[in-house]
């Protein structure tokens, strides 16, 4: 196998490199308040760009990354010239055409450019729907000329699934994945291969714990960088510190082979996955730049025995549970912060409950369909500890099917849904009881069973699965919900 090429394209209208410099501890460096002087910082990046790593990443939050990247911008004017991977991650809530526009725009401004290379959108609870009309939005901002290409940041498997079956033009994924974070190699890295979409890896290093400096080095107790706080949680959750040493171990022993370092083993193995497009590795602007090291990234390739060796090492660590991005949406929460729970509560609910005029001390949540008005029903009813979910599918706004053609990722929206209603009663996946599935075709059983196993598979629910004669236009699946609040949940109302 030849060593990996430098560049790689995402899209038609985009080129990245493979390794990007990731702009994320700008933030950690300002946090005091005092912003980097934007034309020194600037200067770095230029040494990186010059060595040949011109794709920067950066977002929203990462303090004033994107003002610093704007500045590099202004001195590169031909065709020879960075590429910008920015991120707009709103908090829950309506994505009309204009509160997207904004958010884009503000991004444009602040790049001082007329084009983002790559756009790419966070959303931190799939309960609430309006990601998707986020989603198409920005296609349509795309297809006006202010984005080169469109991605997502930590999308499990199944909603990049949905976003892509619901005709959103997808280039990119950007999730965590090491050697310890091995989960986007199962069905994410199957999906991208499908669909052509590439991810691009972040904490390829673990916070730097993938590196020389912690090989036989005993655990540490007392940490307080942030980065080595949320992937030493990453550690601890694939077994704990034996089997990370044992993984060190065996990538120094590829290290040594190749005359390289522990790091560049690291990343080298992720980017060699089929589904990686580019890694990710920080940059601590002026203070720890490796750029040296990092070109050693493609002086040389894994071969069949290193990637043997280091799959014995991996077979005495465990899988990180869930699927990507889980860390941020549910326990347990692998962030430097740890527990999430309070930021999630704190974000707006899809829906309200309501009082139920004739049933004293009944909730219901409306959603605002036409067809709650026409036919007369809620979609959820709350009577005492008990709800009831009124047959859900996968509609969008008043009456647009999502993502018709494929009942999983239907399936997918429609739990979220379902999901939504029972958050604004004041219930949870953990309280549903009972589900009932009406599909339109048995060859969908595996995939809508699947679908409904992501989310309820530790809670198994009594379930029933008919297949109907049909169901109104392109839905493929129709569920229906019963919970019943009891203990914890029962007592927190």
């Amino acid at each position: 196998m030849t060593a990996a090429p430098l560049r790689h394209a995402i899209s038609s209208e985009l080129e990245i490199s493979r390794l990007v410099t990731g702009l994320w501890q700008v933030a950690d460096i300002e946090k005091t308040g005092d912003l980097l002087d934007p034309d020194k910082a600037a200067d770095h990046l230029e040494t990186y760009f010059n060595a040949g790593f011109s794709t920067f990443d950066m977002a929203d939050h990462y303090g004033s990354a994107e003002l610093i990247a704007g500045r590099l911008l202004t001195r590169h004017q031909d065709a020879h010239k960075p590429q910008i991977c920015t991120k707009w991650c709103p908090e829950p809530g309506p994505m009309t055409p204009d509160v997207v526009r904004a958010g884009v725009q503000e991004r444009l401004d602040r790049l001082g450019t007329d084009c983002i290379d790559l756009l790419q959108f966070h959303w931190w609870s799939f309960e609430h729907p309006a990601w998707l009309d986020a989603l198409h939005e920005m296609t349509r901002l795309r297809e006006e000329g202010l984005i080169k290409a469109l991605g997502v940041t930590n999308f499990d498997a199944a909603h990049l699934r949905l976003a892509l079956a619901d005709g959103i033009p997808l280039a990119t994924n950007q999730v965590s994945f090491s050697m310890v974070d091995r989960r986007a190699l199962g069905q994410l890295s199957d999906l991208c291969a499908s669909f052509n979409v590439s991810l691009l890896a972040y904490g390829t290093l673990c916070g730097g714990f993938l590196s020389d400096r912690w090989l036989g080095q005993p655990e540490p107790l007392d940490l307080t960088d942030w980065s080595k706080m949320k992937y030493k949680r990453f550690i601890d959750a694939a077994g704990g510190w034996a089997g990370f040493q044992n993984i060190l171990e065996a990538a120094a022993e590829v290290a040594t082979k190749h005359q390289v370092s522990l790091a560049n083993v690291a990343t080298r193995w992720v980017l060699e996955q089929a589904a990686v497009a580019g890694v990710i590795v920080g940059a601590r602007l002026g203070e720890s730049e490796h750029i040296s090291d990092n070109a050693k990234l493609f002086s040389f390739a894994l071969e069949t025995e290193d990637r043997e060796r280091l799959d014995q090492a991996f077979k005495t660590t465990h899988d990180v549970p869930g699927d990507c991005g889980d860390e941020y949406r549910r326990p347990p929460f692998l962030t430097a912060s740890g527990d999430l729970s309070h930021h999630l509560a704190e974000m707006p609910l899809a829906h309200s409950a309501v009082p139920v005029d004739h049933r004293p001390g009944a909730t219901r949540v409306l959603t605002g369909s036409d067809w709650e008005e026409i036919a007369g029903y809620c979609r959820a009813h709350r009577i005492g500890d008990r709800i009831l979910v009124s047959g859900t599918t996968a509609v969008a706004g008043l009456s647009r099917a999502v993502a018709p053609g494929d009942a999983a990722a239907q399936t997918t929206y429609i739990l979220d849904k379902i999901l939504a209603a029972l958050s604004a009663l004041g219930a949870s996946a953990q309280d549903v009881v009972r589900t009932r599935i009406y599909i339109v075709e048995e060859d969908d059983v595996l995939d809508i069973s699947k679908a409904h196993g992501r989310v309820f598979s530790d809670i198994k629910p009594a379930n029933t699965l008919v297949v109907v004669a049909g169901l109104i236009g392109d839905h493929r699946v129709e569920i229906e919900a019963e919970a019943l609040l009891v203990g914890s949940s029962a007592m927190s109302d």
